[in-house]
């Protein structure tokens, strides 16, 4: 399965590490990113495939969620089959 990870907050050094570092750990493949600044504020967006995942979707969408509060970061992960259709035209 693949998935969309999205990452927000404020510019600052190592914010692509910490992301990479938790995905890397749990076995997500990363297969596309993009990011970029705007102003202030840190943007990326990562395709993912969760094939080798070690663990359930839900447990690795609360341990980004908790990666992201600890640092002040907005980090969600949603199955690329429900992105897709919330973002049909």
């Amino acid at each position: 399965m693949r998935a969309i990870v999205t990452v927000i907050g404020k510019d600052r050094v190592g914010i692509i590490a910490s992301v990479c570092s938790l995905l890397a750990e749990s076995g997500v493949n990363i297969l596309d990113i993009s990011q970029t600044i705007m102003q202030e504020y840190f943007t990326m967006i990562m395709l993912v495939d969760l094939a080798a995942c070690a663990l359930p979707f839900n447990q690795l969408s609360n341990s980004l969620k908790k990666r992201g509060e600890d640092e002040s970061l907005s980090i969600r992960i949603q199955r690329e089959d429900i992105f897709t259709a919330m973002h049909r035209i």
